[in-house]
C-alpha cells in the first residue's frame, strides 16, 4: 500500500507532480494546474500546524460522521472545500510545484514527526495513518485530476 511515509512511494507521487507542466488542463473542476499545487501545499500545511481552518459546528459533526467512509473510498470529484484551500490567482507555476514537493517530502524525510496536529478541523481526531491516508488520497486525486 502507498504511504506518504514511505520513500518509493513519496517519491513516486514527487514523480507524478514533475510531469505536471503549466500546459496541464483539468479533466473536471474549475482549478488551473498552478491553483491545484497551492491547493495541496496549503492542505499539507494543515498536517504541519502551518494553517488553520475555520469550520462551522456543522461542518464538524458532518466530517466527523463521513470521516470512516471517504477515507474509504476515492475522493469525489467537485467536492466542496474550505475556503482557506480555494485558490483564484494566477501563481507562478514552478515555485507552486517546488513548494509542493518540498511539503510533501517531508513527509517520508521526517515521517510521522512531520504530523503536528492530532485533530483536523474538519475531519475531527486523526492517528498518524489517518493523516497518511488523508495526504496520500488528496495529492492523487489531485494529480489525476490533471492526468498524471
Amino acid at each position: 500500500m502507498n504511504s506518504i511515509y514511505d520513500k518509493a512511494s513519496n517519491e513516486a507521487i514527487i514523480a507524478r507532480i514533475h510531469q505536471l507542466t503549466p500546459e496541464s488542463q483539468g479533466l473536471w473542476g474549475l482549478m488551473n494546474v498552478d491553483q491545484m499545487l497551492k491547493h495541496c501545499s496549503a492542505a499539507v500545511d494543515v498536517a504541519f500546524g502551518q494553517k488553520e481552518v475555520n469550520v462551522s459546528f456543522l461542518m464538524k459533526v458532518l466530517g466527523r460522521v463521513a470521516k470512516k467512509r471517504v477515507f474509504s473510498n476515492e475522493f469525489l470529484h467537485n467536492s466542496p472545500t474550505a475556503k482557506e484551500f480555494v485558490f483564484m490567482e494566477t501563481y507562478d507555476f514552478e515555485l507552486a510545484k517546488q513548494e509542493l514537493i518540498e511539503k510533501f517530502s517531508r513527509f517520508a524525510q521526517e515521517g510521522t514527526a512531520a504530523i503536528k496536529i492530532k485533530k483536523h478541523p474538519f475531519w475531527g481526531n486523526m492517528t498518524f495513518e489517518d493523516w497518511d491516508t488523508l495526504m496520500w488520497k488528496h495529492v492523487d486525486h489531485h494529480l489525476r485530476q490533471f492526468g498524471v
